[in-house]
């Protein structure tokens, strides 16, 4: 035959459709068809997926390219580092797949893929849940175990969390580049940390100074703005907090009143107060001032006043009224305490008036000596015994519900205390400033778009950033304190070494007569991360410029602040050079309802539970596990159950890997949500399994005519069929769609051109139309089966980045490169009348489904062509129709007034502008009289339908501004859709009269 040759292997080049695309997917290259690989009966993951790893380990340079590939370069990528904290979620999963899906995708262009590995030690996460694990297991808190003892734990904990993140990328088919893994706090990367903090300390853009940080007193560290939750409390209720006992009441307002000094007496005989509103009672210990808006004339009395002074009720001592702008004046009474210590908005204001802040709390949130009356009671202990003695003094006003925003220690689960104390910061106006340039130059591109706007707003109003923790776990602050034994003053130096350190205090002191203390204290896990591009290319050593910088940084929208908007800054700041020039953004992951996935609801979904699936007895033993490992709380657990139990009723089907990241790549990973639904992974398997049954048909049909696939070489200089030359275009467009989507990456427009391909136009549709030959052994057999090869073979390698595990399995079964010159079997024509008998078999199907009729019933189809052109074209489809239809007789008739549609038996409709038809049916077996009434109401409805869309076309079409604007093709789209539209309404018109 003269599509079985024996070509010898060579590239596609450019003159196809597509670009050259290099495969290294492992394939077998028997040509003898009794020796070609067995296939399955059907498709199951595990051993799909074993299979592949057996063969990466015969070849272990997997994540490279083949000898002999085209070289475009090398393409770099960064893997945002995974907390040590526990093994993947989905999140880590969806941010995987994306990045392995681009890096295949590239390696498949010829590119070298650099794509760097690598776990995070996550400072506050980790010690967190160590904690609770050692709590849990030994009764003992950090403190009581001490700082090495724990630190011993914690890297214990990491090696094993760390070596199961590293299995599931693994297991997920990532290729990444395992030689150059790092974890945040190796020898490298602490060297890196301890260079760039010197260098910009000893620049001034790193300074020491007391200042308002988010506190938890739980940790007793301050924390990052990212890992503090916003509780929003829309009425007064109860909420548990560490340390305590019972449950802490928020969301009331308190009302209380400040004396004036030297006040006047009013009417009756009461004293001059101003009342204000707050929802901290126990911070009025630190009040410095009562603040009030200049213009409100509730108070503009005192305008007029030199120096008011209100008595407070638990000092000795007065403090001033003051006026600023920033007041609101719709809470409360308009007039608020100020308490610089615990409150942003106090702190700014006191600033603005150089008040000096009083500290009312502990680090460990007691209140402190200075209040002797209260001293050493917890905070909101204190709130209560406070707001009791103001009702004795008879200052108390009105206690009542207010809405407000609680923040919370997302994880320690602590309320936040803002406290003043002494830290670390980095200055950031002039590093946000050229961070804001790259955008602005247009150099800087972000995926999706739209957050550009949210890059300029949160640089254009960067804050210096408190860079300190204090905690045991993490990168320890390479500064050392300088206390000049002469005099007592001290000074900071910033060192890589504590030689280096004593070096640059004798420098400062002029002398040996020190004392040399290192800070105990942390850095924030983000100032680590934000170096990671480059260093992990090496630097500060000059060889890292062979590596960087990355060609994308793909991650989570929720950091792209905290975490690439600081890589960007220090990217340009210590090399000179942006990190990247693209980026991309994921949405958060969800469940199928959108609800955030959380412990409480039960709904917590982990990527191998998805891939090996998982009973509700193991699903309910992880969480009871969990829970003795300290990592949920006891509470938690009967309401995380309880989600659970009706989240996953029957538990989880096992999916496989490929469903997984199909799955996750269907979803617009651009969306701000991507909701995930388990359901759709159980369906895409189904979908895998079709793809694997037209391999299956595909090489019995090859075996029955006593061929090998393998010798499927070509199609080029073939005589091929009108459905063959169909099919091949619906390849050749999905292609394209498939090449245009990683432009832009949208892969969801790629997994759905895909799916549509394989599963309908392949699989449903023309396999289905090539059976009768094969299985009489035509001559048109083997076109159909060289044609079917080709499908496999080209659509398989465009599935590859998306399903590597099947894509490797089945691509063993076909040419890796049969030649296509798609662009020349093209032939729009053609594929459009294809696709109206595709339709019109569709619209039989459903109207068969809808009415329940089957092949028991020996459907008879009559087509009624509208004219005698469409006569001449459905009659050459007769035969696929027929197939397609799954009906028992095709008859074709031609539209005329007295076409003869006996109602009582026959089932009819419209299907597009060329026919309509009826079905008739076997009176003996018989349908219900009521689906005959269902089919007539059926008919209206499409009838109105089709109404209204003829109505919009001819809307536009009279509309003058379409007419200027509107080019000729869309102008002769939309004529011609008109003329299908009034066509198919007289159409159902006269079949309903």
């Amino acid at each position: 035959m003269q599509i079985i040759r024996n070509f010898s292997r060579k590239l596609l080049k450019h003159q196809y459709l597509c670009p050259p695309r290099v495969s290294y997917l492992y394939f077998s290259t028997a040509k003898d068809a009794s020796k070609e690989l067995p296939l399955a009966a059907g498709y199951q993951p595990k051993p799909v997926e074993e299979a592949y790893w057996e063969r990466e380990n015969r070849q272990a340079d997997i994540a490279k390219p083949k000898s002999g590939a085209c070289k475009r370069g090398t393409y770099r990528m960064l893997l945002p580092p995974p907390n040590v904290t526990g093994n993947l979620h989905l999140g880590h999963a969806l941010m995987a797949t994306v990045q392995d899906v681009i890096a295949r995708e590239r390696r498949q262009l010829g590119y070298e893929v650099d794509w760097v590995p690598g776990t995070d030690h996550a400072g506050i996460a980790t010690q967190v849940v160590v904690e609770r694990t050692i709590a849990a297991a030994q009764g003992k808190t950090r403190q009581e175990l001490g700082r090495q003892a724990f630190l011993d734990e914690v890297w214990r904990w990491k090696a094993e969390k760390g070596a199961g993140i590293v299995q599931d990328l693994r297991q997920l088919g990532c290729i990444l580049n395992w030689e150059r893994e790092y974890f945040t706090m190796d020898e490298k990367q602490a060297h890196a940390v301890n260079v760039a903090f010197e260098r910009l300390f000893e620049e001034g853009l790193i300074v020491r100074r007391n200042s308002l940080v988010n506190w938890s007193t739980s940790l007793r560290s301050a924390i990052s703005d990212i890992e503090v939750d916003l509780l929003d409390i829309k009425q007064p209720m109860e909420i548990p907090v560490p340390g305590y006992e019972r449950n802490v009441l928020f969301g009331r307002i308190y009302d209380f009143a400040y004396r004036v000094v030297d006040g006047e007496t009013l009417p009756d005989g009461s004293a001059e107060e101003i009342v204000v509103s707050t929802t901290r009672p126990e911070t009025i210990l630190g009040d410095v001032a009562v603040a009030v808006h200049p213009l409100d004339p509730r108070y503009s009395k005192y305008r007029n006043r030199e120096e008011v002074k209100l008595k407070h009720p638990f000092r000795d001592d007065t403090i001033p009224l003051i006026f600023d702008i920033a007041v609101d004046q719709e809470f409360g009474t308009g007039a608020v305490k100020i308490t610089p210590a615990h409150d942003k908005f106090d702190f700014e204001v006191a600033t603005r008036h150089k008040l000096v802040p009083r500290q009312v709390f502990t680090e460990t949130g007691l209140v402190t000596e200075t209040h002797p009356e209260f001293k050493d009671k917890p905070r909101f202990e204190a709130r209560e015994l406070i707001v009791n003695k103001l009702e004795e003094m008879e200052l108390l006003r009105e206690v009542r519900a207010h809405s407000m925003q609680l923040p919370v220690c997302s994880r320690s689960k602590d309320i936040i205390e803002y406290m003043i104390q002494p830290q670390w910061f980095l200055k950031c106006k002039d590093l946000a400033q050229d961070a804001l340039s790259e955008l602005h130059s247009g150099r800087l591109q972000i995926h999706p778009p739209s957050f550009e706007t949210e890059w300029e707003r949160w640089l254009q109003d960067s804050r210096d950033w408190c860079i300190s923790r204090q905690l045991w776990w993490g990168h320890q602050v390479p500064a050392y304190q300088v206390t000049d034994s002469a005099n007592g003053t001290s000074h900071w130096v910033a060192a890589l070494t504590e030689e280096d350190a004593r070096r640059k205090a004798k420098q400062l002191v002029g002398s040996d007569q020190f004392i040399l203390t290192r800070d105990p204290d942390v850095l924030d896990t983000w100032f680590s991360s934000s170096l990671l591009p480059f260093s992990v290319a090496g630097w500060p050593d000059e060889s890292y410029k062979e590596r960087y910088p990355l060609d994308l940084m793909q991650t989570g929208h929720d950091i792209l602040f905290f975490w690439v908007a600081r890589m960007m800054m220090m990217g340009l700041k210590l090399t000179g050079e942006a990190p990247f020039q693209r980026i991309l953004l994921n949405g958060i992951v969800c469940d199928a309802q959108g609800r955030k996935m959380s412990k409480s609801l039960g709904n917590i979904v982990a990527p191998q539970q998805v891939v090996q699936g998982a009973s509700l007895e193991s699903l309910k033993a992880g969480l009871e596990q969990s829970c003795e490992a300290g990592i949920i709380k006891p509470e938690e657990l009967k309401t995380s159950t309880a989600g659970l139990m009706k989240m996953f009723p029957k538990g989880i089907q096992e999916c496989g890997t490929d469903a997984l990241r199909f799955t996750l790549m269907s979803h617009n990973i651009k969306s701000h949500f991507i909701s995930f639904d388990v359901n759709a992974c159980y369906t895409n398997k189904l979908f895998l399994n079709k793809i694997w049954q037209a391999m299956r048909f595909t090489m019995g049909s090859a075996k029955g005519l006593g061929v090998s696939l393998k010798d499927f070489e070509t199609l080029n200089g073939v005589s091929l069929g009108v459905w063959d030359r169909w099919i091949l275009g619906r390849l050749a467009e999905t292609l394209s769609i498939v090449s245009d989507s990683f432009t832009n990456y949208n892969f969801h427009v790629a997994t759905a051109a895909l799916k549509t391909f394989f599963y309908q136009n392949l699989c449903d549709t023309y396999l289905e139309t090539t059976k009768t030959a094969i299985s009489n052994r035509e001559d048109s057999a083997y076109i159909h089966v060289g044609t079917l090869t080709a499908c496999l073979s080209w659509g398989l390698q465009a599935m590859s980045p998306f399903t590597p595990f099947v894509a490797s399995e089945l691509l063993q079964h076909v040419p890796m490169n049969v030649e296509l010159k798609l662009s020349e079997l093209r032939d729009q024509k053609l594929e459009d009348e294809v696709n109206e008998m595709v339709n019109i078999c569709q619209s039989v199907r459903q109207v068969k489904s809808r009415n329940e009729i089957s092949k028991r019933h020996h459907p008879h189809l009559t087509l009624f062509a509208q004219n005698a052109e469409s006569q001449d074209i459905l009659r050459r489809h007769l035969p696929q129709i027929k197939v397609l239809t799954r009906c028992e007789a095709v008859e074709l008739e031609l539209m005329d007034e007295n076409a003869n549609i006996p109602q009582k038996q026959n089932f009819y409709s419209t299907a597009g502008a060329l026919c309509s038809f009826g079905i008739t049916v076997n009176e003996e077996v018989g349908l219900a009289s009521e689906k005959r009434d269902e089919m007539h109401q059926a008919n209206m409805k499409k009838l109105k339908k089709l109404v209204n869309e003829l109505q919009k076309y001819r809307m536009r079409l009279d509309n003058e501004a379409f007419q200027l604007m509107a080019n000729k093709d869309t102008k002769l789209h939309f004529e011609n859709k008109v003329k299908e539209l009034e066509a198919e309404i007289d159409s159902l018109i006269r079949l309903s009269a």
